[in-house]
């Protein structure tokens, strides 16, 4: 970094203010952040904030990000979740420039920890799970010393030595540090250190049948790849101690700094990965890549941009906060400003009316001209049919219409969209009154682009020719979640929403027969759709709507 030109202070990123300072300073000379995900799930939009922030660090620094799987939980990962990790961050735009297991560095992990038994710094433990709970203390009295706390170091090595040969049932035996049990601090209080699991490892097969808390491996491995800047979110900032404690103790050559950020949150949102993961398991969702999902997948296939997700997680800020609910409106703002000149604009309709324009000649076929998106006109025209028959969407229709309704009901006349003025002039039914067709006229002096200017109309609807339209299902979604705190003896999935998911069936545009998987497109007063990846098959799509066309939420506020 050329120290002349310091980069400008952020208002909004505390962290990258830090790095700034440390490179002016010379306190480091390349920054390395790293994205730790473990691999027991699907990323979610907290964790886009997370990639976001170490690889755009990086990148605005010229230094590097390393992707590294925390994979010290075998009973918890797949290799699927690795695979879709790895998707979801080349898809938002990112490259690491080293990829790292936690398992890659086991005989180190090993061998640190026998430093530490030599040292005096840790000890082999015969209490269960539940009498570790018991004597650790609470956040106003001290724990209790473990009956095996003062074995002698020799003791200690040969007890860790057959841990890791297999001699001992899971749960049998621990290896803890040996720090402070009356720490205010409870993380401090003598931590597991590693845990015996007699479980198939995806990555290190049966090498180990013990493998390292997170809370020790975590900051080895940042020490061994020369991480500079350890970024996690809040809930970590109490175990900062503990994670400083290991890389000294342990003698590390590089010692990383760990920094924390406000964990984000959405409204309608759950994050937490055992909950999503019960979604999925109960069937409330048909996978993790549902498009009611808050994971990146699921926002991908609901039709959500990488553009759109980077400048999202950018403007919500980086500060040090324990709480963050963001409104989902404010997620939903940056997909429509990405798409409103991407997206080409066509029709749609979703509950369809059948109109019959009884003066225009039966068996013709017209081609009229459409703008594909009126703010961007480098994306051009396209022709779309126009014959006697068309559909309309229902709620375009009143029988008996309402003060200031200007849309299409008895005696009135209104434009379709792109091509002429009708007037309804009989409505058909069936036995039961239920409106069935209309019979309209049309008059050949309005055509759309011709000048006309002989009389004018309140309202403009838009229609589909109806016998080369494409029939085709709409999904439309609201937030899977009720935003509702849970009664005692609930759980989150007594708020489901029992209307986050609407399919309707309805028909769009000849031209969009061909529409290819993740294709978008902005249906007039619908909103923006994606043509879902799933369920489309070749020549009848099925689309998603990623977000109506307005909102009440400001991005200034």
């Amino acid at each position: 970094m050329d120290t002349t030109k310091p980069a400008s202070a952020s208002s909004s990123n505390y962290i990258k203010n830090i790095v700034i300072e440390d490179l002016n300073t010379g306190k480091v000379n390349t920054i390395v952040t790293r994205f730790p995900p473990e691999p027991n799930g699907y990323l979610h939009i907290g964790h886009a904030k997370s990639i976001c922030l170490n690889f755009e660090l990086a990148d605005e620094f010229s230094g590097r990000t390393h992707l590294r799987f925390d994979d010290t939980n075998p009973v918890k990962e797949d290799e699927e979740f690795v695979r879709s990790i790895q998707e979801d961050i080349t898809w938002l735009g990112f490259e690491w420039e080293q990829l790292y297991f936690a398992s890659d560095f086991f005989d180190e992990m090993y061998e640190r920890a026998v430093r530490l038994i030599r040292k005096g710094k840790a000890y082999v433990c015969d209490l269960t799970a539940e009498q570790i709970r018991e004597t650790r203390g609470t956040l106003t009295e001290p724990g209790q010393d473990s009956p095996y706390r003062d074995r002698s170091v020799e003791e200690n090595l040969d007890l860790f030595e057959r841990m890791r040969k297999g001699e001992y049932a899971n749960g049998e035996k621990v290896l803890r540090a040996k720090i402070d049990m009356a720490s205010p601090n409870i993380n401090l209080r003598d931590p597991v250190l590693y845990r015996i699991s007699h479980t198939h490892h995806h990555n290190t097969g049966d090498k180990w049948c013990i493998y390292p808390m997170y809370d020790y491996a975590h900051p080895l491995e940042d020490a061994i790849e020369g991480i500079t800047h350890s970024i996690c979110t809040m809930e970590f900032a109490d175990h900062r101690p503990l994670y400083d404690w290991v890389v000294q103790e342990c003698e590390m050559e590089n010692v990383p700094r760990q920094y924390e950020f406000n964990r984000l949150s959405l409204t309608n949102t759950v994050m937490s990965k055992r909950k999503l993961k019960l979604l999925v398991d109960e069937n409330v969702v048909d996978g993790w890549d549902d498009p009611r999902m808050p994971t990146i997948s699921g926002l991908r296939r609901k039709g959500y941009t990488p553009e759109a997700i980077r400048t999202f997680c950018r403007e919500v800020g980086v500060v040090k906060t324990n709480n963050s609910i963001v409104d989902e409106k404010m997620l939903e703002h940056f997909i429509r400003e990405d798409l409103k000149l991407k997206a080409p604009r066509t029709m749609a309709v979703l509950q369809p009316l059948k109109v019959v324009i009884t003066n225009y000649p039966e068996g013709q076929v017209e081609m009229l001209d459409a703008e594909n998106n009126p703010e961007n006109e480098a994306m051009g025209h396209r022709q779309i049919p126009f014959s006697r028959e068309i559909y309309i969407e229902r709620d375009d229709f009143m029988e008996e219409p309402i003060k200031g309704y200007f849309r299409l009901f008895p005696g009135n006349e209104v434009r379709l969209k792109h091509a002429y003025f009708i007037k309804c002039e009989n409505v058909i039914k069936d036995a039961d009154g239920n409106v069935t067709e209309l019979h309209c006229t049309y008059d050949p002096e309005t055509k759309s682009g011709s000048g006309f200017t002989g009389r004018k109309v309140k309202g403009t609807i838009h229609w589909v020719e109806a016998t080369q339209a494409v029939p085709t299902e709409f999904r439309l979604y609201e937030p899977l979640i009720l935003d509702e705190q849970a009664e005692e003896g609930e759980s989150f999935l007594d708020n489901i929403n029992p209307k986050s998911l609407e399919a309707v069936q309805g028909f769009v545009e000849n031209n969009m027969r061909d529409a290819k998987p993740q294709d978008k497109f902005q249906f007039f007063r619908h909103g923006y759709f994606n043509v879902d990846p799933k369920h489309s098959t070749e020549g009848r799509p099925v689309f998603n709507r990623i977000v109506s066309l307005k909102s009440s939420f400001d991005p200034k506020k």
